[in-house]
This record gives structure tokens, C-alpha cells and sequence, in this order.
């Protein structure tokens, strides 16, 4: 061939393929596309799990960094593919390929720039700062950070989140939690600076993606514009806050009963050391405190368990969670896979520092299953548990779908499940398993259910906080400058609670929660609340089961198995009202399972509040500890009735095979 020929030949080659790559795209073409994309995912993502399991589970450097780089390789791929996808924007697809388009789309919750050194910041920001946060610990005053943990674990020693979760438990020194709460705070200090960073890099990539800023990703997820899914949480907490701000003027008073001054504030807030937990997210652990004052038996699971379980700290966890496994095999559901018991994390090691924050995790995808908590024989670890697995079951039912398709209706459904079968956990199944040996009377109800309520309802407005924070910090409505006072304005308004040490803009409290450093979305735990007693209704109903829903355990119930499993082996391969109308039979979300479970409670804490003004007075200045006197401006007028609503709609991230607890 001659050099002319040649030429010739070779600018024929390159204009059939500029056609080629011009021409408009068909149906075969995108299927080709998500077959290739899916392949290219499953790879990355069991990559990453497995890094971030090491690094999880082995605090170090090195860790730390095999996690960013993983996490860099799957978000640069993920963000290639997205921008490939829109070369099928002009064609009509059918529907199961426009879903996979939309989801690949609003997978990244850590959306990052195309630039390769600007996305290597960013993952090895996030990495650091969720490093640091699982090496965090509370170092009593007499105690040096550098001092070595003694063999009597009575002594004074520093403390990772695990054992400072059981000081808020059980500590009733005012003094004492308020230094603890000081303390563990601090580990947010040090993030503050990165955390900015991390804004600033991440509001890039969601621009990049096409969206206005990472909050905007992330409130997409739900079948909604944004701005309507913003007001339709509004609005759902508008309808429940009538039990939460009852539950928090009972609980105000009692805490003052015990404590005097040191929970007595005149704009009425509770300080919020004061209420069993670090961050005053759920309130379960002052019942002690809070119960009301009765002769009716009722029963302390965790004294049950102490006494029940008396072998190894490693025997005794295996054991708690044979009890869940056990639930979900009594609804029909196969035994968990033995790599599960082999591969899990039950209890902090002693050699190593790891994240004990307790999540499930779907390593390959498949059958990997596993857990990562540091249990303690106790009625908290004992519904953990329960929730956690819930998670892991949801993994293993939708195992066979399409890599896009394998996760939860939405990310609020993966955590209502294990919910649901955590309120199952009535004293009719505890006494079925052999935990309890008779049931308490009728009269136990409203222990039981302000017990639940301390938990599920107290819960609520910190759930919204969360993430409001970070929706207005990466919206630029809150500016780093302003960090702190944004996080306490926001707590005063929804929750009520204030700090118990004066703070300022050094600070960094919200780093001091595993979420934020971790960048987890958290109002899927908000709406799980909602579905959660959706789910638990319907189960009850498929079981037969006819009473008071308070008192409903479908433990056993094969019916109720089959609704279960008929929802969560979809995964996300259909929108999320067919999801749920497979399990109850409606396409909307609603409250009213909600109310008509509590709804005894809330009857019982009006007359027990008739004497107390119910809410609170946000104050100007918000990170200070304490306030002169004032009258307290509340609405004496007893709450508004709870009435039922109807919630909103509401994915996963790519990697996101790790399932966290709140």
C-alpha cells in the first residue's frame, strides 16, 4: 500500500469512528454501558469495604491510608461513569435502566472533584478525621492521654466511646458528667479546620455532578425536589413534636427531682449531660431517673442478662447475637453464614484501637456479611443486636439483584427494618426465649412505653439537627466562623437541650459525633422512626395478632416473614411506595402506627405536666452554659393532639455496603 493509499485509508478509519462515537446512542448501547459500569462497580466497591473494614477495625496510618485510596479509586470511577451517563439523556430507556441511570447518579454522598489531586484531599481528609475520631477518647482529669489502660478496669483510666457510653450510662455525679461530657467533646476540636476543607472540596464535586451543593445531593435521594423534601420533614416533625415536647417537660422535671440547680435552667432547656447519653440523642438510660414512681413489677433486661450470661466477654456477645439471629430464623429466614461468626468484630480487642460504633457491613456484596460492635450484656447491645442484623438480612435478601439495585428502597428503609424488629422485643417474646419467667401486668405498659419513648421519641429532634447542620453548612448559610453557634442554635430550637460547659468558636461539637467526621447522612434515621412502626404494624397485622400494638410481638409468625421478605428482596429495583406497599399495603408514609402506639403514653403525660409549663425559650447566645433568671415563655395550653400524617418519599452511596447505627 502506498503512503498516499495509506492516508487515505487511515483518515477513512478516523471519520467512521468520530460517526461512531457521534451518533446517537441506543437502547443496546446504554444496556452495554450499566452491564460495563456494574461489573466495574461490584469490583471497587468489594475493594473499598474490605480497606475500610482493615481500617476500621486497625486504627493506623497506613490503614488510614489504604481506605483513602480506595475510597479515591471507587469515587473517581463512579464520577467518570456519571458523566458518561448523560450521552443517554436524549433517548427514552425503559424503566429498570432509567432507574439504574438515576441511582449510579446519586450514589456519591461524598461527591468529589474530577481533579485527581483535589479528590486525594479529599479522601484522605475524610480519612483522617474519621482516623481520628475512632482513636478519640475521655481522659479523666487525674489520667494522662499517655498513661496505660490498668488491668482492674475500675480504675482510672482514659476511655474510648464505648466505655464512656457506659459512664453516661450510669455516672449520676453532676460534676462527673459534665467533665466527661467536656472531655469527650474535645476530640472535635481538632477536625475543625479539615472539616471546612472538606466542605469546600466536597461542595465542588456535587457542582461538578450538577448540583447546587452536597445537601442538595443528598435530599435528592428522595423522589422529591429537595425544597418540598425539606418541608415535608417539617412537617412530620410538626406532627410529632406534641409527644417530644411532653416526653421533655416530664423528663425536665423529673431530672430536676434528682439533680436541683445543676438541671434547673430558667429558659427551661435540659443540660445535656444530664440525660444518659453523650450527645443527649436518646434518653433510655436515666429510666432510673425518670420512671414513674409505681409498684407494678415490670422487669430490668440488662440485670437479666448479667446474671444469664456469665462466660467470656467474647461468649457472652457471640451469645447476644445468637438471640437475633435466632428472631429472624423464627420468621423464616436462613441461619447466618458461618463467615459471619468468624469474620465479625463482637468486642474491643485490647491491642488496637477500633471504631466500636456499631454497623453491619456487606463486604462482597453477596454473602460476606458481618458486624462491627463492642457489645456489653446489656438491654442497649441486646436491640442493637436485633437492629444491626436486621440490616445484614436486608443485605442477603437483595443479594440477587443487579449491583445498582442492591441496597434499601431508600437509605430510611434499611434502618426501619431492624427497628421494626427491635420493638418486637416485647415482654411476650423475652418470655418465649426463656429471658423472662412471667409477664408483667397490664398496668407495666406506661413504664414500658415511656421506657421506649425516652429512646424512639427522644431521638427525633436530634436526628433532624444532624443533618439541618450540614444541609445549611453546605448550602453556605452557616460559615465556618459560625459553626458552633449554629450546631447549639439548632439543638435549643428542636431539642430543648443545652450545653453543660460555656463553648465558643474553638470548639467543635459536632465533630464529636461519629457521623459527621465519618460523613454519613443521618434523616434516614429520622424517617426510619416513621417507617420503623409502619413495618412493625403491618408484621403485627400479617401474624394475626389482635390488641394493644404496644404489646405485639410477631416473633414466630411465618406470614409476617413472608411480608418482610417480599419488601426487602426488592432492594432498590423499584421506587420506594412499592416497597412499601408490599409490606403494608399503602404507597405513602404515615404516622399514625406512631401515635397509636404511644398514644397511651401521651394521655398519662399531660396529667402527669398539668403543674409544669411544657417547652423551652431558645436564648441569643447559645453556647453558653448558663443564663440569668427569666420567666420561661411557654405555651401553658396543653399539646395539640398527634394526628396521623403522611410522610415523605426519600439511596445508597456505591460503598455504602457499611450499614451505622445512629
Amino acid at each position: 500500500m502506498s503512503h498516499r493509499a495509506a492516508a487515505v485509508f487511515l483518515l477513512l478509519l478516523a471519520s467512521a469512528l468520530l460517526s461512531a462515537q457521534t451518533a446517537s446512542p441506543t437502547v443496546a448501547d446504554a444496556q452495554a454501558f450499566l452491564d460495563r459500569a456494574e461489573a466495574q462497580l461490584l469490583t471497587l466497591s468489594n475493594q473499598e469495604q474490605q480497606a475500610n473494614w482493615v481500617s476500621e477495625t486497625y486504627i493506623t496510618q497506613d490503614t488510614e491510608a489504604i481506605e483513602a485510596r480506595a475510597s479515591d479509586r471507587t469515587i473517581a470511577l463512579a464520577t467518570q461513569l456519571i458523566q458518561e451517563s448523560h450521552r443517554f439523556d436524549s433517548i427514552q430507556l425503559p424503566p429498570d435502566m432509567t432507574r439504574k441511570i438515576l441511582l449510579l447518579r446519586l450514589s456519591l454522598d461524598l461527591p468529589a472533584p474530577s481533579d485527581p489531586k483535589l479528590r486525594e484531599e479529599l479522601t484522605n481528609t475524610v480519612a483522617s478525621m474519621s482516623g481520628d475520631y475512632g482513636k478519640g477518647k475521655f481522659c479523666p482529669p487525674d489520667v494522662s492521654p499517655t498513661t496505660p489502660t490498668p488491668d482492674d478496669p475500675n480504675a482510672s483510666h482514659c476511655m474510648g466511646q464505648d466505655e464512656t457510653e457506659v459512664f453516661f450510662a450510669t455516672t449520676r455525679d453532676p460534676k462527673a458528667l459534665a467533665n466527661a461530657w467536656a472531655g469527650w467533646h474535645q476530640i472535635g476540636a481538632p477536625m475543625r479546620q479539615r472539616y471546612a476543607r472538606f466542605v469546600e472540596l466536597s461542595n465542588q464535586g456535587a457542582r461538578e455532578l450538577g448540583f447546587a451543593d452536597t445537601g442538595v445531593l443528598w435530599r435528592s435521594h428522595y423522589d422529591m425536589p429537595p425544597v418540598d423534601f425539606s418541608a415535608d420533614i417539617e412537617r412530620l416533625w410538626a406532627q410529632l413534636q406534641p409527644l417530644y415536647v411532653e416526653l421533655h417537660t416530664y423528663v425536665r422535671h423529673r431530672l430536676i427531682e434528682k439533680y436541683g440547680d445543676a438541671a434547673r435552667r430558667p429558659d427551661g432547656m435540659i443540660p445535656a449531660d444530664l440525660l444518659g447519653n453523650i450527645w443527649a440523642q436518646e434518653w433510655g438510660n436515666v429510666d432510673d431517673l425518670v420512671a414513674p414512681p409505681t409498684t407494678v413489677p415490670t422487669y430490668d433486661l440488662t440485670k437479666i442478662l448479667q446474671a444469664r450470661l456469665t462466660g467470656t466477654s467474647d461468649e457472652n456477645a457471640r451469645h447476644m447475637v445468637k438471640y437475633g439471629e435466632s428472631f429472624f430464623q423464627s420468621l423464616g429466614f436462613q441461619p447466618l453464614p458461618e463467615t459471619f461468626w468468624k469474620r465479625s468484630q463482637f468486642i474491643r480487642p485490647r491491642d488496637r484501637d477500633v471504631i466500636c460504633h456499631a454497623s453491619a457491613w456487606d463486604v462482597d456484596n453477596n454473602l460476606d456479611v458481618r458486624l462491627k460492635v463492642c457489645l456489653h450484656p446489656d438491654a442497649t447491645d441486646f436491640v442493637t443486636v436485633h437492629h444491626e442484623l436486621g440490616h445484614n438480612y436486608y443485605q442477603m435478601a437483595y443479594r440477587q439483584q443487579p449491583f445498582l439495585f442492591r441496597n434499601g428502597a431508600n437509605d430510611g428503609f434499611h434502618e426501619a427494618i431492624g427497628d421494626s424488629i427491635a420493638l418486637s422485643i416485647t415482654p411476650d417474646y423475652l418470655k418465649t426465649i426463656g429471658l423472662l419467667q412471667q409477664l408483667p401486668p397490664p398496668d407495666a405498659d406506661i413504664p414500658l412505653l415511656l421506657h421506649t419513648a425516652l429512646d424512639k421519641i427522644g431521638f427525633l429532634p436530634f436526628a433532624l439537627v444532624m443533618d439541618k447542620w450540614r444541609w445549611e453548612v453546605f448550602s453556605g448559610t452557616v460559615s465556618p466562623a459560625d459553626y458552633e453557634k449554629a450546631w447549639w442554635d439548632l439543638r435549643e430550637k428542636y431539642q430543648g437541650v443545652a450545653p453543660p460547659v460555656d463553648r465558643t468558636e474553638a470548639d467543635f461539637d459536632p465533630g464529636a459525633k461519629n457521623h459527621i467526621p465519618t460523613n454519613v447522612p443521618y434523616i434516614r434515621y429520622f424517617l426510619a422512626r416513621v417507617y420503623q412502626f409502619q413495618f412493625y404494624r403491618a408484621m403485627c397485622q400479617a401474624s394475626g395478632y389482635h390488641g394493644p400494638l404496644n404489646r405485639c410481638s410477631f416473633y414466630g409468625s411465618k406470614p409476617a416473614g413472608d411480608k418482610l421478605n417480599a419488601m426487602l428482596s426488592l432492594g432498590a429495583s423499584k421506587p420506594w411506595p412499592d416497597a412499601l406497599q408490599a409490606m403494608t399495603g399503602t404507597r405513602r408514609a404515615d404516622a399514625s402506627a406512631i401515635v397509636e402506639y404511644f398514644k397511651p403514653l401521651l394521655d398519662w403525660l399531660r396529667q402527669q405536666n398539668q403543674n409544669e409549663k411544657p417547652g423551652w425559650r431558645p436564648e441569643p447566645d447559645s453556647l453558653k452554659a448558663s443564663l440569668p433568671t427569666g420567666p420561661l415563655a411557654c405555651d401553658p395550653k396543653p399539646a395539640p393532639a398527634i394526628t396521623a400524617s403522611h410522610a415523605m418519599p426519600n439511596q445508597k452511596s456505591l460503598a455504602q455496603d457499611t450499614i451505622h447505627l445512629p
